[in-house]
């Protein structure tokens, strides 16, 4: 019996040393810190991210992959985020090698193109928009978001100041720059896109209009635009303060000041001097 109790005792202590061991263990993990790196602005969409990496390739492949993403994010509502990205991989791999592929995974991966989206973003609120509307045009400093009043704003748009352009925008291809400029604000693969589009790309190509097309969000997303790739410090001081003998601080100094002046002086000559 008593060597059972014994067993028992040690048994229990054995246990309360795993479980106190067990207990710093968890509370050194909750002591641990993560840090995200987020930008100032919300999370852009990929399809506007992947349109930007194709006006790099050439504005030629930018248009080209429009025109077979007009309505693509009506799928965004119905398929898991992952499935969207793949096809979003698939559409742009009608125009894209295998390398460039996995350039366009590269900068999904670090949101390289993130800032060009939010910069049409910025050029747009500076219009400003016109309220209520998923997407609008500027013809010439005139505001709309109907179709119908294209037609009525183009008759006297070239008696109103050109708009500037500028380099990074996006001009649907055409021979001729003297045209008066039709400014769409717009979220690409979106209904209110492709309706007006629709109708733009087809003034453009009868020759009526330079037609420009610049990102513009109605609904950003709620959520902040974490970044990857970039280096993060946290710089923790301590501020507990040290009491140093100073008698043995001078001590030491003055005995590593002898010690110098000892090294320096090779058979009667002071280097240190000379």
């Amino acid at each position: 019996m008593a060597e059972a109790a014994d067993a028992v005792r040690l048994l229990l202590s054995s246990t309360a040393l795993w479980l106190l061991l067990l207990g710093a263990g968890t509370a050194s993990a909750s002591k641990a810190v993560t840090a995200h790196l987020t930008a100032k602005w919300p999370e852009t969409p990929l399809l506007l991210e992947a349109s930007e990496f194709m006006a790099e390739e050439s504005n030629e492949k930018f248009w080209q992959f429009l025109e077979t993403v007009q309505e693509l994010a009506i799928y965004k509502k119905t398929e898991s985020d992952y499935s969207y990205y793949n096809l979003i991989l698939k559409k742009a791999g009608q125009f894209l090698d295998n390398l460039h592929i996995n350039l366009l995974k590269f900068a999904f991966s670090i949101r390289a193109y993130s800032p060009t989206v939010q910069m049409f973003q910025q050029i747009a609120a500076d219009e400003p928009p016109p309220d209520g509307c998923d997407a609008f045009v500027v013809i010439h400093k005139k505001h709309t978001c109907k179709i119908n009043q294209i037609k009525k704003l183009l008759k006297k748009a070239t008696s109103r100041p050109r708009p500037y352009l500028f380099k990074g925008d996006h001009k649907f291809p055409t021979n001729r720059e003297n045209l008066p400029v039709i400014i769409l604000y717009a979220e690409m693969g979106t209904r209110a896109f492709r309706q007006f589009h629709t109708v733009l790309s087809e003034k453009a190509q009868n020759g009526e209009i330079l037609y420009v097309l610049r990102h513009y969000i109605q609904k950003p997303a709620s959520q902040k635009m974490y970044l990857s790739g970039y280096g993060v410090e946290l710089a923790i001081k301590s501020t507990e303060y040290k009491a140093l003998d100073d008698t043995q601080v001078k001590t030491v100094t003055n005995t590593s000041v002898e010690d110098k002046t000892e090294t320096n002086e090779v058979q009667g000559f002071l280097f240190g001097k000379l």
